[in-house]
């Protein structure tokens, strides 16, 4: 998105980094706020509902056949040796998320402890949400007066967050409002929709089981676009085709409303000191979360030596080979140190582009 803006000139660099620092802020998936945002920039409101409707549609229409797919066709020994090879490449790429954000997220000894701190919450049962603005509130905790800090340890440990009766049967207004919910309180990285999906529908609701979350997560890993879409997939399971058509609707349209503000008050959210220690804090808590994650979805999917050895492999290449075609890139684009030098010159010569 980054190169496609800035070479079209829709706005410069500077101005890319308010919007994704302003997106990151809000609760929803990011990077369909991000696309959302640049729509608004280049065509307003009309920019902003193109720009939401053609990133999320392609990957839900997507998803949406593949959970058709695997319900009316997932018993079949192709269709489960697919489920089999692709389930450990998605523990992989959890855990290749975990190691990105976790580089950037975790900056001192305060923030590791915190993030510790969270990872326990969440093997302890901790609802995610109260988890995530219980990190925020810490994190900000330095940057605020005296005064200010208790009102902000109050705040910051909330007593839950009202959802869906447990056990209640999955009507479309249930499915359209636990699904609203998650596209207005899941903070941070798309894959902490996880961590949500699981604390509602798997431990409260029992609509789904953990293996159904890991194929309807691995579906839409297999598809292109947002991590988000899985809401289609698991829809469907739950309701068929207006269950996936409201839980779709439902997880998105909260980002429709908030991204409108965001242009103009992108600049002012990214150089505010309280907003970015709550930053901080919530992608570290993110960051627990996907851990915890990985190490359920790990379970049921690393059943033996062929997946573990497919789950190896793939945090191999998901970690390595996206830091060297970056050091490539990075070439290309005039910054001419010296490993992106060396890299690029081994590429020349040995033929590759």
């Amino acid at each position: 998105m980054e190169r496609d803006a800035v070479a079209r000139r829709w706005l410069s660099r500077d101005e890319f980094l308010d919007l994704v620092g302003a997106c990151n802020l809000l609760p929803g998936p990011s990077s369909t706020q991000v696309a959302m945002a640049l729509g608004y920039r280049r065509a307003k409101v009309t920019g902003l509902v193109v720009a939401g409707v053609c990133f999320i549609l392609p990957a839900s229409v997507a998803t949406l056949a593949l959970a058709w797919a695997y319900v009316h066709l997932g018993s079949l020994p192709q269709a489960t040796g697919l489920l089999f090879g692709a389930k450990p490449v998605m523990v992989a790429i959890v855990l290749q998320a975990v190691w990105s954000l976790g580089k950037s997220a975790v900056r001192g000894w305060g923030l590791a402890l915190l993030g510790l701190v969270c990872l326990a919450a969440a093997w302890r049962g901790v609802y995610p949400i109260v988890v995530l603005l219980a990190a925020g509130g810490i994190a900000m905790i330095p940057s605020l007066t005296k005064d200010n800090r208790r009102a902000v340890l109050s705040a910051a440990f909330p007593g839950g967050v009202a959802g869906a009766a447990a056990g209640a049967a999955p009507g479309l207004a249930t499915i359209a409002l636990v699904f609203l919910k998650l596209g207005v309180v899941v903070f941070g990285s798309g894959y902490i929709l996880l961590a949500f999906l699981k604390a509602d529908l798997v431990d409260r609701l029992h609509w789904i089981t953990v293996q159904q979350l890991l194929d309807a997560v691995t579906a839409g890993q297999l598809t292109p676009g947002p991590v988000f879409a899985t809401s289609t997939f698991i829809g469907y399971l739950v309701r068929g085709w207006a269950g996936a058509a409201v839980a779709t609707l439902a997880v998105f349209l909260p980002s429709f409303f908030m991204v409108a503000a965001v242009g103009a008050l992108a600049g002012q959210i990214r150089k505010s000191k309280l907003a970015a220690a709550f930053l901080d804090g919530v992608n570290v808590a993110a960051v627990a979360l996907m851990t915890e994650i990985a190490v359920v979805f790990g379970r049921a999917a690393l059943v033996d030596a062929p997946t573990w050895g497919i789950g190896l492999l793939s945090a191999v290449f998901l970690i390595r080979v996206p830091r060297q075609c970056d050091v490539a890139y990075r070439c290309r684009r005039g910054d001419r140190n010296p490993a992106a030098w060396i890299t690029m010159t081994i590429i020349r010569r040995s033929g590759r582009r």
